[in-house]
């Protein structure tokens, strides 16, 4: 298999406050988690501006409009973390307000659907952690049921997922395949971003933010027919696009580099180059880092027009690649 261009790849993680919520508070996060609605319609904007395809994640409690319809959606078997501080039933049971904008967007769900290009794929139905203590395959397989269902009721049907936390578990995928799912984010090849439980550690965070502006981990960017020989499909990410920073602003210039300079070789090379991010990272400082975000596809543009670059969501590529397969 082979492809006669480069493909750029964007996905997002929309999850709000649920994924969030065992770290910080509303009131820590509360600015960005407001400047949720605001990020998005600019992000949409320059999307279609750009002819951008993208692939929104979505945790599946996002898609009910109050606590009642979600009632109706939810699993018959919770997971079962260990540290119970992780399971969001827990933390729904004292609750007060689910219609509050930090734990529902049914109406950004409808926004971002009726998009042109855009896919909304899922992020787990509850924010589920695959790699966590306590949790089984079971209690997973019940959570996507339950993800499927709610999107299916709003008439959108799941063909991606991107596992929350970057939790990837190889011994999950059969739910996805029984599900019909047919692409998933897998990590980058690097020791820096192979699964693991918690965060990691404070030495992996640290290298992790270095590599955001020096290259320790290599461009991230991947031929297509190194995808998976099965379904589902692994288009795994190449870079997290962190929010602009005070701290860090005398370095934003590599930060952009770090990025163009592996889009670009992807572009040259006929690779794949998957972006990601969430739509909260953009709530504060938002202009800053739309513009941020204008100046990659800026390059895109100039690589579509110079290399025949190609912007493709999850599932196109996922298509793409079984499409070629049947040739």
């Amino acid at each position: 298999m082979g492809i006669k261009n480069g493909i750029f790849t964007i996905s997002l993680d929309f999850e709000l406050y649920w994924g969030l919520r065992d770290k910080r508070t509303i009131q820590e996060y509360e600015g960005n988690l407001k400047g949720v609605p605001g990020a998005i319609d600019k992000i949409l904007a320059l999307f279609e501006e750009y002819e951008v395809h993208a692939t929104w994640a979505t945790v599946g409690f996002l898609f009910a409009k109050n606590f009642r319809e979600l009632s109706d959606y939810m699993p018959n078997k919770e997971p079962c973390y260990l540290n119970d501080k992780l399971s969001p039933y827990l933390y729904m049971q004292k609750l007060k307000n689910f219609e509050d904008g930090y734990h529902c967007a049914p109406l950004l769900i409808d926004k971002i659907s009726n998009s042109k290009n855009q896919e909304v794929a899922s992020h787990t139905f509850s924010h589920y952690y695959c790699l966590e203590r306590g949790q089984s395959l079971s209690e997973f397989e019940f959570d996507i049921n339950s993800a499927v269902k709610i999107a299916e009721s709003k008439g959108i049907d799941i063909k991606s997922l991107v596992f929350p936390r970057n939790q990837y578990n190889e011994q999950y995928l059969s739910v996805l395949k029984k599900h019909s799912i047919t692409s998933y984010r897998g990590n980058e090849e690097s020791w820096l971003y192979k699964s693991l439980s918690g965060d990691g550690g404070v030495v992996r965070r640290a290298l992790r933010l270095l590599d955001a502006y020096v290259n320790l981990s290599g461009k991230n960017c991947y031929n297509i027919d190194l995808l998976g020989l099965k379904l589902p499909n692994n288009i795994p990410s190449s870079r997290f696009l962190r929010p602009v920073s005070k701290r860090f602003s005398l370095l934003e210039n590599l930060r952009r580099k770090r990025i163009t300079n592996a889009l670009t070789y992807a572009a040259k090379n006929n690779k794949v180059y998957h972006l990601w991010w969430h739509p909260h990272n953009f709530g504060l400082n938002t202009e800053a880092n739309i513009n941020f975000l204008e100046s990659i596809l800026v390059c895109y543009s100039e690589l579509n027009k110079k290399y025949g670059m190609t912007s493709l969501n999850m599932n196109e590529v996922s298509q793409l690649i079984q499409r070629d397969r049947k040739v």
